[in-house]
Order: C-alpha cells, then structure tokens, then sequence
C-alpha cells in the first residue's frame, strides 16, 4: 500500500447486519461535504440512490455513472456510481464504498478489492458492510476506524409455510429465472399477482414493477438474491424458495451470511420481520436460524484479488500483468480471482492469428483491453461475444469510432416492443451492450446523440417488459379487489342493462335477477376473491334491485312453461306444488348473501303475482267455487270441476251426470259450465292462456318432472305426441281421436252433425264436417276410426257440381273460412247461440245431454244411392275419361256382442267406454264415444238390417229411431235456449 494514502483523511469501516441504516448514514456523511462519490454494488441500487440525493440537492449538482447510464451536469458535485463504474483521480472530498463484502464474490470481488485498497477520499472514507470484514479491513487498512450498527428490528424464523398461506408483503426470493416466473404465476392464480425484481432488469422496468409493490397494486414481490444487496423495500417476510444457487460455473448451497443478507431485508427500520422457507425449499436447520438472527458468521478470510498495475507492452505482457498473485504481507488475505469474461476474451482476440499483427504498441493493446471489458450482457455463447468485440476493435482501430449506419442498424433491429417477456427480455440485454458503447468516451462521433437514442430504445423496451411481467403475473382484478377488500373501505357496483357487474372497474360477474354468477373465466384461486368483493359490492344493490321488482307491475312478470318466474328476462323464482292445484307456492331464487329480507320481499311479490294471475285467468271457475247458492250435487259437481281445471272426459264422471236433474244442470250453466257428449268444461277456460296455465298447475300437482308444452293457439286439431303422459290432452283442451287430437269443443260441433247421420246404413262426410276440422279426406276418416267409426274407402265417377252463381259461392266459401278459422272461444259461444247462421238445432243447444238428446232423438236416414242410370250416363261420356273421386262410407264400428262379453275396444282415440242398454239414466242417449244407440227393429247382437225375410224392398228413405219413442220431458225454463225450444215444439 503506498505509504502516502497514511496521511489521507479517515477511514471507517461501518459494519453491522442489514436494516442498521448504513448507507443512510453514508449519504448523510457525503452531503456534509462539498464534493463526493459513492460506489454502489448494483445499478439498481445507485438509481435509488441517485434519486434521493437529487430530491436533496436538486439534479443540477448529482451525476449518475454506471457501465449503461451516465448523467453528468456540468456542476456534479456529488457521484453516484456503480463499483465498477466508479471514476478514478477525482479528488472528492468524501468517498464511500457499500457492501464492501463482496470483496469475497468470486466473479466481481477483485473490483471491491481494488476500492478498499486504493480509493480513498481526501477528508473521509466510509466501507459499509458485513462485520465478517473486521479482520480483513483490519489487516489490510491498519488505520482503519470501526464502528459497529446495530439491527433496528427483529429477525425471527418462522418455518415453511405454502405460497397459498403467505401473509401479504412477502417476499419470495429465487435463484433462477424461471423459478422467479413459476413462483409469480402461482401468485398469479393464488393471491392476485406479483411483482418481478431481478438484476438484469433495466431501472425503468424495477421501479415500475416495485412501485406496484410499493402502492398496494400487489401484496407479493418475486425476487433473486439481488434483492439483498441494499434493495429498500416495504417488507415483512422474507421466504426462500431454495437453498442453492448457481454462480456462474457450478451449483452451491448459499452461505449462512448470503442467507443473512437476503434474509435480512424483512422488516424495515423500527418493524420487525421475519425469514422462512416455501415450496420445495427444506427447512433450515437451529444452527442456521442461529447464525442468520444473531449476526454470528465467519468471518471473510480471502478477498479476491486482481493486479491493477497492467503491462500495455504487449498483448501477452498484459495477459501476464493480469494472471499475476499476490505478493507480500497481504498475500495470506488475497487470493487471484478466477479468469473473468473480459480476461478470457483478451486471451481469445490476441490469439487470432489475423489479429495478432495489429496489436502493436501500447495505445493498441490499451484499446483492445477497453473492448474486452463491454460485459456479456447478452450471456452469448464466448464465441459470438469476442466475435462482436473483434468488430469494434477493428471499427475503432481503422476508423477511429463506431460507424453511425452500423450501429443505428443494429440498434433499429433492436427497437421492438411486441414479443412475450423471454424476447423483450433479449433485446434489453442487446440494447444494454450498445447503451455501454455510447457511453464510451470518443467512440461514436455524436455521443450525446447515441446516449440518447439508446436510452430511448431501453425506455421504450423496459416499459414493454413491465407491461408483460404485469400482464402475466398480476391479475389486476384480484389484487384491486383484494386491496380494497383489506382496507374494509366500500366497495360500489355497477350493473349495466346488460347484467354485468363491474366492481372498482373490473368486471367480476353478471347479475341475473337477484343471483349473482361470477366471471367463468376466473381461475378456482381467483374465485374465492371475485365472490366476497362481488358481495360486498352488491349489498346495497339487492336492496335497490328488491324494492324496484316489488313495485314493478305485473305486466314485467310472467311464468314459463317450466313452472319459472321471470322478472323481464330474467329468472326469479320458480312454481311448486302447493295445498291445491290452483293454489301453487313460489320459490324465489335469491342469494343467500341478498339476505333475508331480500328474499323475503322477492317471494311475497311473487306470490301476489302469480295469485293474482290464477284469479284472473280461472276467474269463472273460481265464482263458481265461492258460489254458496249451488248445494247438493250440484256443488260436488262444481268441486270436482274446481279440482280438474275446469275440464272433465264425461266417460270419468258419468254416474255424477246421470244423477244431476235439470235444475242442477241449470245453476252450472249458469257459470259457464257446458255438458258436451264427450267432455264436461268452461268454454271460457279454452283460450290460450287459461290453457297455458292449466297445463302449468296440473303438472305441479302431479308432480311430473317436466311440464308439456301447451299447443299452439288457434289449430282445430294437432298431432299426437310420443309419450305424452296421461290427462295431457284433456288438459290442453282436446281429445285424442286417431293419430290426432281435436279441440273438445270443435269436437261438439262435430258430434252435433253427427247425430242426424245414418251411423249404421252409412254415411259420407258432408263439407261442414270437414270445415269444422280443418282436415283432408284421409285425416277426416283417421279421426272418425279413432271415434269409433269405421271407414270404407270406395271410388265412384266425379259428378260435376252445377254452376254456382258468385254469390252464392262467395257464401258459401265464406262460411266455410269462418268454421275452420273460429277462435276458440267463438266456436263454444257458436255451439251455444241457438241462432247462429247454419247451425243445426242440436248444434245450437250446448245442452246435448238433455234437451237436444233427451226430447228430441236423433234419426238416421240411409245413405242415398248413386241411380244405376245416372251411373251409366255417366259412364257413356263419348270423349272424355271419366273423373274419379275417392270418397269413404262411415258406419258404426261397435256391437253389442264385444259388450255383451265385457270387452273395451281400444282405439288410438282413446278408451271407447261402452253402456250395455245403450241408454242412460233419465232417458238420455248415451254420450259417450263408442255408445251408439241400436236400430229399430234390430234383434240383440244382429249385424243386419231390420226388417221382414222375403219382404218386398222399399227403395223409399226411411227413418229410424235409436230406441223406442218415450214421453217428452216438460221444457226446463231455466235453460237459456227455452224460448227457441217452445217455437220448434210449437212447429211440430
């Protein structure tokens, strides 16, 4: 050591653990001086540093100098470097070196060997450090003053812990790239994210992703051991998720006083911290805990060492000059350090035989050494590095300087912002090596344009890096949430027409009614997060959105056919079974988060709404319940209405209409109650949506476990359904009747024109027939097999109808569009207007069981015979071929035989319920399908026609009587059609 530095200021080594405020105390110490420099261990770290001491002193007067940046005022009067970078001959009056342990890295020790034993400043000289340096400073640096710092807070070890179960400001350090990647995802997915520090991140893109830490914007920081190295950051736990590192030639465990270093940036200043380890991490051994929380290591005993006397006589004299060993009194605490990147690369280029002849003189080599010393930032293969290197030698040998369009194009292919975090990573480390060249002195032409030019390209990549590392590890959503979440503040949502929740501007679900369904795409971690701040948020909004549905009018509501209550479009409840069927309960579906007051005032408006609907559209069937003047019969008649929607097949309850008299009768019709020949029901309850209802409540008592649908308003008749449970059709309001179904009230109609038929001698379908059903001629026959008809198919010549006059046609084309055409509740009033256009007396009598069937049997006529004559001028047209025409003969399929042996003929129709006397109580024609009445004159179980064997044939129509004439029952003034019946007795 030159004897001169003895009489040079202090020296003083300040030595202790981490958080003792060392270079605090060192900034202080430097500003109460006019003019210093201190060296930093990492460009990081002098950034930090820079930026204090420029909101001290203002930026006029602080220069900042590392191997990639350097601002430099005019006036500097204070130097913030790295170590490395640390300018030589200054004369400052302070000078100060931190982390001065590192004299023992292997890689870079040499550099902080270098400082502790030639820099010094010309009034004071602070080392901050590890105490493990004391006998080494001591031994190197007699004059050497120590003082020693104590921790500010705590250190405690609390053991493995799962990164799922980590409390917040916690600090995951790792030793790999993609280890520091794998652990920021898991946060990603767990907690809501993580900031990235790592120390080949660029200044911009670490302190945008540590003012994310810093703010709350995370709760997590992923980080290597770079963090130990003075890193000032807000943290409580510090956890390792390993125990060894690679250090540039092999993988090692770490050293208890690295573990110490790292471990130690938990708990800033006066709070305490704490250490542990996570992942595949084992855990730390008592000795170990020991060591790292009591500050008890050993000490440093060799510091790397490199000789800083160079040979620039030549390149080997230099190689030499750099290979050299300590000598003396010091060699015992210095060791050679290893070959670094710039001493290989020296050794590769002066080897190159194309090379070796240009390396002549001093300048040349000196020169060349500078080249060498560019660091890898790129971490290239050894070949590609020194293969650059010798490409800027020879630039700056042969021209003097780095030629502009060579390095704007490499630069041009640098500056790119796209790319995922590996690539923009790369091109920071690329854009780094040409941001060292331009900070060279005399190697481009303009430098301050180049500095700039390449700090721009690393603003623009570092702030695309930050971007990525935010976009893949922090879930913005989830750390908002959370952060807001833990500062117990309100949380506010807002819902859109279109349900989406959006909470703190990040949406986390829709709104559907009053049950909230969070974002599908958040992952199983995020959605315990999106759930509690979602409710949170929502508190106030189920009781807005409550008190709004309570007051919205019916018309917003409706049911499906499913039993669901819709708000809109919205689903809020669902029907179940209740007491009776036209009492059904609501289930409201509302969160349980909603409270119980929410549901409460969901289900009560519910309930309204759907009584309210049930009491609207079953009105007739619910007067007639609450009728107190119907009583006997009559009003268990009305019951088991009531208990069958308003539709009963007259074949369930023929004995109950046997025993009903006319007054009965009467006071039912009364409330719109019709006895049809097949089914008893309010035409009224026939409209679409008294059917839609119906289906709905007749589901719900039968429990069927899904609803059928309701047929489409307006069709005569529908096709049968596959499967359709029993009762559905009666339900729906139509019979089942061959591979169709017809309206039961259509099929009234249908009955009354078949009453004047010749069910036995045979009958064709007359046009009514087929406008009442709306069916061709092969459906029509389909529908009456299913009635118990039988249909013969025959062929016969057209005979051409006479000219119609256009009127008359008009009329009747007229007539037939209304029939077919009739709305539901226009054909049951039709049935029952006794002087409806066209309508036959039966048909005008909505009585048919009594009145119509009762005083007035109906008669059958035989069905006219085509003339043999008119057959055969028909026949002899002279050119013309004859027109065919397909026509059917329908007679009466059932007989007194099958009944007489107790069989029930199954039809695709339905049951066909035969009565053995063919009469009913009260002298009324049997109504129900398949009880046709016998001929007269007929013997029992005889298929033939009555009559006289041998007899002479009488080709004159005649009449026949189902059943012997009986006496007339007096006419019942109470039937509405009364005054219609006395003027047809009257007439006869």
């Amino acid at each position: 050591m030159p004897q001169s530095w003895s009489d040079r200021g202090t020296i003083t080594a300040v030595l202790g653990p981490t958080n003792t405020g060392k270079t605090h105390y060192a900034i202080e110490r430097m500003l109460a001086y006019r003019t210093g420099v201190i060296g930093l261990p990492l460009r990081l770290l002098a950034r930090e540093v820079y930026d204090k001491i420029v909101a001290l002193r203002g930026p006029s007067v602080v220069a900042l100098v590392t191997g990639e940046e350097r601002i430099v005022p005019p006036r500097a009067a204070y130097w913030v470097c790295t170590v490395e970078a640390m300018p030589t001959g200054l004369g400052a009056d302070f000078l100060a070196i931190d982390e001065i342990q590192l004299c023992g890295d292997p890689e870079r020790g040499h550099v902080f060997t270098d400082r502790l034993l030639h820099a010094r400043g010309l009034h004071e000289t602070l080392f901050m450090g590890a105490d493990t340096m004391r006998p080494a400073i001591a031994a190197l640096v007699p004059r050497a003053q120590f003082m020693k710092r104590e921790r500010f807070s705590q250190l405690t070890y609390t053991g493995s812990k799962k990164l799922s179960r980590m409390k917040p400001r916690t600090a995951i350090v790792g030793f790999s790239v993609n280890n520091v990647y794998a652990i920021a995802e898991l946060l990603r997915r767990q907690r809501g994210g993580a900031a990235v520090v790592m120390g080949a991140l660029s200044p911009r893109t670490r302190n945008a992703q540590v003012e994310m830490y810093q703010n709350g914007d995370v709760d997590f920081l992923v980080a290597t051991d770079a963090i130990g190295m003075g890193l000032n950051l807000d943290v409580d736990h510090v956890a390792f998720s390993a125990l060894m590192k690679f250090d540039g030639q092999r993988m090692r465990v770490l050293q208890a006083n690295e573990m110490a270093q790292i471990a130690g940036r938990a708990g800033r200043y006066m709070t305490d911290g704490t250490f542990g380890v996570t992942g595949e991490a084992p855990p730390l051994d008592d000795e170990l805990v020991e060591a790292i929380t009591e500050h008890q290591f050993d000490p440093v005993r060799k510091l790397h060492w490199r000789n800083p006397d160079l040979n620039y006589a030549s390149a080997d004299a230099l190689v030499r000059s750099l290979e050299e060993v300590p000598r003396g009194d010091d060699a015992r605490w210095l060791m050679r350090a290893r070959d670094a990147d710039d001493l290989l690369s020296l050794k590769t280029l002066s080897q190159l035989q194309h090379l070796r002849p240009r390396l002549k003189g001093a300048k040349t080599v000196n020169l060349l050494w500078d080249v060498c010393r560019i660091p890898d930032f790129r971490s290239i293969s050894h070949g590609e590095h020194t293969s650059m290197l010798e490409q800027i030698f020879g630039f700056l040998q042969d021209l003097g300087r780095v030629p502009d369009d060579w390095l704007a194009n490499k630069i041009k292919r640098i500056d790119r912002t796209e790319g995922d975090i590996d690539t923009l990573s790369k091109r920071l480390a690329y854009i780094r090596t040409w941001t060292y060249v331009a900070q060279r002195n005399g190697w481009v032409d303009d430098e301050n344009h180049w500095r700039g030019e390449t700090r721009a390209v690393e603003d623009r990549l570092s702030d695309a890096l930050h971007g990525a590392l935010t976009q893949r590890f922090v879930d913005r959503r989830t750390s908002v949430l959370l952060r807001r979440l833990k500062q117990k503040e309100g949380l506010v949502a807002d819902v859109n027409d279109k349900g989406e929740v959006m909470v703190e501007g990040e949406f986390v679900g829709r709104l559907e009614g009053f049950r909230f369904s969070q974002d599908k795409s958040a992952t199983p971690d995020e959605a315990k997060t999106l759930s509690q701040a979602a409710m949170a948020a929502l508190a106030p909004e189920f009781h807005l959105r409550a008190d709004r549905f309570y007051n919205a009018p019916d018309t917003e509501m409706d049911f499906t056919e499913q039993g669901g209550l819709m708000w809109g479009t919205s689903a809020v409840g669902k029907l179940v079974a209740g007491d009776e069927a036209l009492k059904p309960r609501v289930v409201a579906f509302v969160d349980d988060e909603a409270g119980a007051d929410v549901a409460t005032k969901v289900e009560r408006r519910l309930q309204h709404f759907i009584d309210r609907k049930v009491a609207a559209l079953f009105e007739p069937l619910l007067a007639m319940s609450r009728d107190e003047t119907l009583s006997g019969l009559a009003r268990g008649f009305a019951f088991r209405l009531v208990e069958n929607l308003g539709i009963i097949p007259r074949d369930q309850i023929a004995q109950d209409v046997k025993e009903l008299d006319q007054e009965a009768r009467g006071a039912l019709r009364k409330h719109g109650v019709r006895f049809g020949q097949y089914t008893i029901f309010m035409p009224a309850l026939l409209k679409p949506a008294p059917t839609r209802l119906r289906l709905l409540l007749w589901s719900l008592a039968a429990k069927h476990d899904e609803s059928p649908d309701s047929p489409p308003p307006g069709l005569v008749t529908i096709p049968a359904l596959n499967g359709a449970p029993d009762g559905y059709y009666a339900m729906s309001g139509y019979r089942l009747s061959g591979a169709r179904a017809i309206r039961i009230d259509m099929l009234e109609r249908l009955a009354d024109l078949l009453r004047n038929c010749d069910s036995r001698g045979g009958f064709e379908a007359t046009p009514d027939m087929l406008s009442i059903t709306g069916m061709t001629l092969e459906q029509f026959s389909d529908l009456m097999e299913g009635m118990g008809y039988k249909g013969e198919k025959g062929e016969r010549v057209k005979v051409k109808a006479p000219a119609e006059t256009p009127k008359a046609k008009a009329a009747l084309s007229e007539g037939a569009s209304e029939v077919a055409a009739q709305p539901q509740t226009d054909v049951t009033d039709a049935g029952a207007d006794a002087t409806s256009a066209g309508a036959s007396e039966a048909e005008a009598q909505p009585e048919a069981d009594t009145a119509g069937s009762a005083e007035t049997p109906p008669q059958e006529t035989p069905a006219q015979e085509t003339p043999p004559q008119e057959a055969a001028t028909a026949g002899t047209a002279p050119a013309e071929p004859a027109e065919m025409e397909v026509f059917y003969t329908f007679t009466w399929a059932g007989n007194r035989g099958a009944r007489r042996q107790g069989g029930e003929r199954q039809n695709r129709g339905g049951n066909r319920d035969n009565n053995r006397d063919g009469q009913q109580a009260g002298g009324e024609r049997s109504e129900r399908q398949g009880g046709k009445p016998r001929r007269e004159g007929a013997k029992g179980g005889a298929k033939g026609k009555g009559g006289p064997k041998g007899g002479k044939r009488d080709d004159k129509p005649k009449s026949f009587e189902a059943r012997p004439p009986r006496k007339e029952k007096p006419i019942d003034m109470d039937n509405p059609f009364a005054a219609a019946l006395m003027g047809l007795k009257d007439r006869k």
